[in-house]
């Protein structure tokens, strides 16, 4: 039988780091990527030796617009199917709304945003072979935030393309489910990686864990194609519900 194949995002350290280890030790085989060469190289080789899985990197910033013909092309160099497509590479950054440099939004926006619309478009049809043939149909899943569900401080600019790539799910799964194809954004609080080390006013002992994360995108590629899941929020206990 032919073992489900993934294609991680940003996949060499933090949250994509714990999804690939999880997805290869359910037996998924793997297309890995990140911007850093030798690091990626490094984390692919060793996932590849613990697992026994095939893992291929493929090094590539998704800040470049080439980064998608790019991923696709390799992809597609090893693999006919494609069942989760999991977009966890992003860029981050906070800062008052008056004064937001919106050059800067314009690097968020094609970081979070134009990279991951045009790597869904580039590798659709092997998700469309793939969903229908699979029981499991295929997955695609986003690292989005509740910054893009409830409003934060200083995240005006982040949060407006978490919001975008959460809308950006929820249209791929009403447009493709004939075939087969589902998305969901997950759309966790702050979660304690290298990206929310000192953020202001919150301890990062109070974030939520990598590895909840990683449970519920893995959690996903279990489910059969008959269910569609739009977003999941993921919050900090506290006495607020609904905030990052």
């Amino acid at each position: 039988m032919t073992a489900r194949t993934a294609l991680v995002t940003g996949a060499s350290r933090g949250i994509g780091a714990q999804i690939c280890a999880r997805l290869a030790a359910e037996g998924w085989d793997l297309v890995v990527t990140a911007r850093n060469q030798e690091q990626l190289e490094h984390f692919a080789a060793g996932l590849a030796e613990r697992s026994g899985r095939h893992v291929v990197p493929v090094p590539a910033d998704m800040a470049e617009p080439s980064a998608a013909q790019t991923i696709a092309d390799a992809l597609g160099g090893v693999h006919d199917r494609l069942d989760a497509l999991v977009l966890n590479a992003g860029m981050g950054a906070i800062g008052p709304f008056a004064d937001f440099p919106v050059r800067r939004l314009e690097k968020l926006f094609a970081v979070n945003v134009r990279s991951t619309y045009a790597l869904i478009q580039q590798l659709l049809p092997v998700l469309r072979k793939t969903g229908v043939m699979s029981p499991h149909g295929a997955r695609v899943i986003a690292l989005s935030s509740m910054t893009g569900v409830a409003a934060e401080p200083l995240n005006s600019a982040y949060g407006a393309t978490k919001a975008a790539l959460t809308s950006l799910c929820e249209t791929l799964s009403v447009e493709e489910f004939d075939h087969g194809v589902n998305a969901t954004a997950v759309c966790p609080g702050y979660v304690a990686t290298d990206m929310t080390a000192g953020l202001p006013g919150v301890d990062a002992a109070s974030m939520i864990a990598p590895q909840d994360v990683a449970e519920m995108v893995v959690s996903l590629t279990r489910l059969t194609k008959g269910v569609t899941i739009p977003q999941i929020p993921m919050t900090r206990p506290g006495p607020n519900l609904w905030r990052a």
